[in-house]
């Protein structure tokens, strides 16, 4: 049986290798001969870059088009820019990308780790466990998480836990919270570690003290989610990171680079310049608009205007683009389209994706400051954390401190909070949104949870009633292989979504 067990993680592990291109960044250094024996280092890339790789792939073509930042031209992201989903979308994601890719791979680590005493990396191990089993449940809601990756076991059908549970915990259940992952990972990078990590961690180059910052964000991300559904507990969560080290600079976000070549690119570069796939998506024409209408640089950083080259004095500062549900005739030639550009995808496919950033960390601290009751932290200082996380974004865009500071200078109304609480959380997640371009799963997680930024709804909206998915709907696979799940229909919150 243990084996069987190595087996599998080994395989997985290849997988994610094969998925992400060889070359020396994502390289497992394992025969191909499935060995007995896998180490904690031939592992760890792997795990940071399979969550990545299911933040960037198929969920992000799917928000990106549910928020409005690009419209769906064709394929699948047309189907999601009009709300139509089923239990057929997703299945690779859930079963190759999460499930069977970055969990599996990690729990693996975590545990050949503990059995070295290589306490560095179980402790990496479980943070990207909890990014990415709060991945999975922002998603789909309850799903497995204490009895997952247990085949090996007898648990060929997990549970199903609640979103609550998975949140909160629940021990009479035998269910850790997320925290609680979080904060067994945050302690073992603290504990004495028999192996370092170096370049096999492709964030931080095995500089623990930014994962342990970038453990304690995470707590606070997944704190502020749950928080109007346990403003207190959420609180209390915020404040116990707060007296931790935190992301509090760009150089600290937990960003995954990939490589420059065909087959080990960002997902989302691949599907927007090299695949078949490539014409499927296209700027959004709501997008555009709303960053014109605050005269935001970042415009141009993340946005590509293609038109400028055929006739920049007749065709100024132009795009190419098309609203959300469109279903005329697609601009073309397709060369000329407006696409996210390679400043915000990376030259040649390289990225980062940013799971988390300083400008995120900063505008979660500003919306908690004005709305959690007991924080640390007072209401006064949420406009200095709101300006920070406009800078900490135009920074990371490219965007000079010159031309930031005559941004502001320019524009005071966008960037002082001003009027009701209700209304100053408004002007933060707007802000938000424009910071997590590229990102925009945890814009759909800030748009269910607070009802911002407001989004018209789509051209041609089918779906249910014509509204925006609340959450995915299960696989069509494991609703018929495992009792346990139940037909979650997608305009159903989740637990932490009371609006």
């Amino acid at each position: 049986m243990k084996r069987k067990r190595i087996l599998q993680y080994t395989l997985a592990a290849s997988l994610l290798s094969g998925v992400y291109g060889c070359n020396d960044y994502l390289d497992i250094n394992q025969s191909p001969n499935l060995p007995e024996e896998v180490s904690p280092q031939s592992l760890l890339a792997s795990g940071i870059a399979g969550a990545a790789f299911a933040n960037a792939n198929e969920l992000t073509r799917f928000t990106s088009v549910l928020m409005d930042y690009l419209a769906g031209a064709a394929g699948s992201p047309a189907t999601y820019d009009v709300y139509t989903t089923n239990g057929a979308d997703f299945g690779n994601q859930w079963r190759f990308e999460i499930y069977g890719g970055a969990l599996i791979t990690n729990q693996k680590m975590i545990e050949t780790a503990d059995e070295a005493g290589a306490k560095a990396y179980s402790g990496i191990g479980k943070i990207m466990n909890a990014y990415t089993f709060g991945l999975a449940t922002d998603v789909w809601g309850d799903v497995p998480y204490s009895e997952a990756l247990k085949g090996d076991a007898g648990v060929a059908q997990p549970r199903v836990d609640s979103q609550a549970d998975i949140y909160k915990g629940n021990a009479a259940l035998g269910i850790q919270s997320l925290f609680d992952l979080m904060r067994e990972g945050i302690a073992d990078l603290d504990a004495p570690s028999t192996l370092q990590p170096g370049t096999d961690d492709i964030v931080y180059g095995g500089n623990l003290t930014n994962w342990k910052r970038a453990g304690n964000t995470l707590m606070m991300k997944h704190a502020l989610q749950m928080s109007r559904r346990e403003p207190q507990l959420a609180a209390a969560i915020i404040n116990e990171a707060l007296t931790r080290p935190y992301i509090n600079d760009n150089a600290q976000n937990l960003a995954v680079k990939f490589g420059p070549v065909v087959n080990s690119q960002s997902p989302i570069y691949n599907y927007t310049y090299v695949s078949l796939f490539r014409d499927d998506l296209i700027v959004s024409t709501r997008y555009v608009e709303r960053l014109r209408a605050l005269n935001d640089p970042r415009l141009r950083r993340f946005v590509t205007f293609p038109l400028d080259k055929v006739d920049p004095v007749n065709v100024p500062d132009s795009v190419r683009t098309i609203d959300n549900g469109f279903s005329g005739t697609r601009p073309q030639p397709s060369s000329t389209w407006s696409r996210w550009s390679p400043t915000l995808l990376g030259e040649n496919g390289v990225g980062p994706v940013r799971l988390l950033t300083n400008a995120q960390r900063a505008f979660i601290l500003a919306e908690a400051a004005l709305t959690l009751p007991g924080l640390t932290i007072p209401a006064t200082q949420a406009q200095a954390l709101y300006a920070e996380g406009i800078r900490a974004s135009m920074l990371d865009a490219g965007v000079t401190p010159a031309e930031i500071n005559a941004y502001f200078a320019a524009n005071p109304t966008v960037v002082t909070l001003s009027g009701t609480t209700e209304e100053q959380v408004e002007q933060i997640i707007n802000q938000k949104y424009i910071a997590q371009t590229g990102n925009p799963l945890e814009t759909w997680n800030d748009w269910r949870r607070t009802g911002y930024p407001n989004l018209p709804e789509h051209q041609n909206a089918v779906g249910i009633n014509g509204t925006r998915p609340l959450r995915a709907q299960y696989i069509d696979q494991e609703i018929a292989r495992n009792p346990n799940f139940e037909v979650q229909l997608p305009n159903v919150p989740v637990w932490w979504d009371v609006d």
